[in-house]
């Protein structure tokens, strides 16, 4: 963990217990060592601040390259760990960079849905962390952002639940295929809407 991450962290934990009362589930599920793949739903920008509180590691986000334009936004974002993707293209780049990330054995981050859910309905999934999942022979980590009501609001509570490592054979990527990554990539969503059940009730 990078000294501006801990003390980002340090700062934040208190505020957003405080403005948001969050729950942690499953938080044993994350090994303290190695690397792997945190997957996410994603509904608002809170999210990776309120997963990086939650989280006892560090996470390294493939984030939206629009988030890199401001050059002083950017250059924190990219102190923080975070790295640009331009969605929908393919970015060969940005996979190389989370591959980069895997290589040093460290916590990835990856928001499945690829961009936040306005409405806190899951969104399809995309294939990225299957993708890197498959090339790079790394489990993944379920993960389930759930604000009351779906959304968050001030004073209210903020569930995350952190799933069991699926790893790329329990997800079926063995020869890496298109159809294999949209396979892994709705069985991770699927755990993923098994936790937002549990959490609801």
């Amino acid at each position: 963990m990078n000294p501006l991450y801990f003390i980002g962290r340090c700062i934040l934990i208190p505020i957003y217990k405080l403005l948001f009362f969050y729950k942690v589930n499953g938080k044993k599920n994350v090994p303290k060592k190695g690397a792997y793949i945190m997957c996410s739903n994603h509904l608002s920008n809170h999210d990776p601040i309120m997963l990086g509180v939650c989280f006892p590691r560090q996470i390294y986000y493939m984030a939206k390259a629009e988030l890199f334009k401001n050059p002083i936004g950017g250059q924190i974002i990219r102190w923080l760990g975070a790295f640009p993707v331009n969605r929908g293209s393919g970015d060969g780049k940005a996979i190389n960079e989370a591959e980069e990330v895997v290589k040093k054995g460290r916590l990835l981050g990856i928001f499945i849905e690829g961009t936040r859910s306005k409405t806190g309905e899951f969104l399809r999934p995309k294939s990225g962390a299957a993708i890197v999942a498959h090339q790079m022979n790394v489990p993944i980590i379920p993960v389930c952002v759930t604000p009351k009501n779906k959304k968050y609001r001030i004073f209210q509570r903020v569930t995350v639940s952190i799933g069991t490592p699926m790893t790329p054979e329990e997800l079926g990527l063995i020869k890496g295929t298109p159809e294999e990554y949209r396979n892994a990539s709705r069985k991770i969503m699927e755990e993923i809407k098994k936790m937002r059940e549990n959490d609801l009730k």
